[in-house]
């Protein structure tokens, strides 16, 4: 009795740290990596996890994989393989299902061999940039194009990281994990199905945002290009643009300086202003204020204006074409990016992060929910899915942009790679796929050694290697793996699944399948699909004991279910990634979610007993 009392407390604290945990992952509030780790050292605080086990997660073969398969999909995007396919795409012309069949069935193909994040990561410039040259909605490509991204991994071992964890699972459960292309028979026809789906039907039911298309209308930049003349009384005279930004205690960007007639781009000018010297700029009516107040410099002409006073505009702007011409932003190096929701700069501005000391770029607009932000760009503070205009040299632009945690969606030049370097990205990706499927090494092993090979032969560069490896995912994985096996070693799965069995007692066991379908799905929606998977997993290996049935497909069903996080935003982060640049809102992602689910539900399940029976 005594016993039976310690292992329902003990059930019971577990339970009481997987409440706390979830309701931190849906509030938001922490990043979830640091959420999971926090619940992995409670855990060994009170005693649910050992000690000297606390970080085996981190060694786990979950983990290596996951890390190898995000080296290798680099690796993929450097060799040039995908701007090919990306080149090819953009071809296909202006009707908007030929759009949509090119992008998602291309983003379905690239997330079966790579993480998905990064296939719609490098689709996503692609989609933008079709939706500008055809005059299309982004909104209408860019959510397909993420729920495409979430089907294409359902079809390879390592297309997600939930199929990663559940193969793991089941080698410890029954010494045998599931093979490269377990997944494919059912994936597979899923994938299709949803792509049959949002081809056909579910793109009527995406939101269109207009206006979005293009980065004028997103930034209505001509509204806020001015130019200012330093005069020989200006405070500005002798000073440096770094200078006159100190002495503003202000970050307005200075996108170019024009002086006798040759016009140099802000970043890469570092002599002193001299008095004749023009700066185009991006300034609304309290900085301009405060340039003429503190700096002394006058307007010249604002290139556009209040529309009120449309002529005054118009002589003024004629005026000053006399003395000077136009001057436009053409070459002046300017990029939209989005930011990640694993950026360095979420909840931070742009003082804290040093943007243009550390990293050599000027922020020059934000744009929030489709909207430009009217505010000073020195008290934002940047979120998930902004998306920025930015300045800068070439080079620190490539160089800063995965620092910081943001993609490019406009003004990436499609190159058409280089095939040396292709070619032998595929030969050592197709090497260890072999090596995986004829039993010569595990896939950890097998991928981990592609990933070595990559960065030794010049593949990879180390330094872009080690930035590909998404570590808020691999301290997720490393942290919740101890945590997920305290719930079964406590008898709380064991717990869980009693209760469903009790439900599903009068019910044929594909009715416990749905419902254990419909609860990891719900889940994924608000909290990460790995970790999803990894507190589905030992449940799902419960009930199949307690039916005395295979555990094969109600382990499937946890890896499909874990990786359709199809009705929120926030429930993965190829979702995330498209709020901002779409436009959407965040009760939009339901409208096409919901019967994408049901339709991914209504196929798989079938498809899961057919190749997977319940008879052991």
């Amino acid at each position: 009795m005594a016993i039976e009392d310690v292992g329902l407390a003990t059930s019971t604290l577990v339970f009481l740290v997987l409440g706390l945990t979830l309701a931190a992952f849906v509030w938001g509030r922490f990043r979830y990596d640091l959420v999971a780790l926090s619940a992995l050292l409670g855990s060994v605080m009170l005693g649910l996890v050992p000690a000297e086990d606390a970080f085996m997660g981190f060694g786990h073969p979950a983990v290596i994989t996951v890390a190898a398969v995000l080296v290798l999909s680099k690796g993929f995007e450097r060799s040039g393989l995908v701007d090919i396919i990306a080149d090819q795409i953009l071809k296909v012309g202006d009707r908007l299902i030929l759009q949509l069949l090119a992008l998602v069935g291309t983003v379905l193909v690239l997330s079966g061999i790579m993480n998905n994040v990064g296939a719609l990561a490098l689709l996503l410039p692609v989609a933008m940039r079709m939706a500008r040259e055809h005059d299309t909605s982004p909104s209408l490509l860019l959510m397909p194009l993420a729920f495409g991204s979430l089907l294409g991994g359902l079809m390879t071992l390592i297309g997600t990281p939930p199929n990663i964890i559940i193969s793991s699972y089941r080698g410890n459960v029954s010494g045998d994990t599931f093979s490269m292309f377990s997944f494919a028979p059912v994936g597979g026809v899923v994938a299709l199905s949803g792509l049959a789906f949002i081809v056909l039907v579910g793109w009527r039911l995406t939101p269109k945002r207009s206006g979005q298309a293009s980065a004028a209308d997103m930034f209505d930049t001509a509204n806020y290009l001015v130019e200012l003349k330093v005069n020989d009384e200006s405070k500005a005279k002798g000073l440096t643009l770094q200078q006159l930004r100190d002495e503003l205690e202000e970050s307005i960007p200075v996108l170019a300086v024009v002086r006798d007639d040759n016009r140099q781009a802000g970043y890469s000018f570092h002599g002193m202003l001299q008095a004749g010297d023009i700066l185009l700029l991006e300034a609304g009516p309290e900085e301009l204020k405060l340039l003429e107040d503190k700096a002394g410099l006058s307007a010249v002409a604002e290139l556009e204006g209040d529309d009120e006073d449309e002529e005054a505009r118009d002589l003024a702007a004629e005026e000053a074409s006399d003395s000077h011409p136009p001057v436009d932003t053409e070459g002046l190096q300017l990029v939209e990016v989005v930011v990640r929701n694993d950026s360095m700069m979420i909840n931070r501005s742009v003082r804290q992060l040093r943007l243009n000391h550390q990293f050599g770029l000027h922020l020059v607009a934000v744009a929030r929910d489709g909207t430009r932000l009217k505010q000073r760009l020195r008290d934002i503070r940047f979120q998930t899915g902004d998306i920025l205009l930015l300045q800068g040299e070439e080079n620190e632009i490539a160089e800063s942009l995965p620092a910081l945690g943001c993609l490019p969606l406009a003004n990436r030049n499609l190159s058409l790679g280089q095939p040396r370097k292709l070619l032998l990205s595929m030969a050592i990706f197709a090497a260890a796929i072999v090596a995986m499927l004829l039993d010569v090494l595990p896939a950890a092993v097998a991928l981990s050694s592609a990933a070595l090979v990559s960065l030794l032969i010049g593949v990879l560069p180390l330094r872009e290697g080690y930035q590909a490896i998404d570590g808020p995912v691999i301290v997720l994985l490393g942290a919740m793996i101890p945590v997920g096996e305290a719930l079964e070693t406590s008898g709380g799965a064991d717990l869980i699944a009693q209760a469903l069995l009790q439900w599903g007692a009068d019910w044929p066991v594909v009715v416990t399948l749905v419902g254990l379908f419909i609860l990891s799905m719900l889940l994924s929606n608000v909290i990460n699909n790995a970790a999803a998977a990894l507190l589905m997993a030992p449940i799902a290996v419960s009930l199949a004991r307690g039916f005395e049935v295979s555990l094969d497909p109600f382990l499937m069903v946890v890896a499909v279910s874990a990786s359709c996080a199809f009705l929120t935003p926030i429930g993965h982060q190829s979702n995330t990634l498209v709020l901002g640049p779409g436009g959407y809102r965040f009760g939009d992602y339901w409208k096409l979610g919901l019967p994408l689910s049901v339709i991914v539900l209504l196929v798989s399940i079938p498809m899961i007993l057919w190749v997977w029976p319940l008879s052991t």
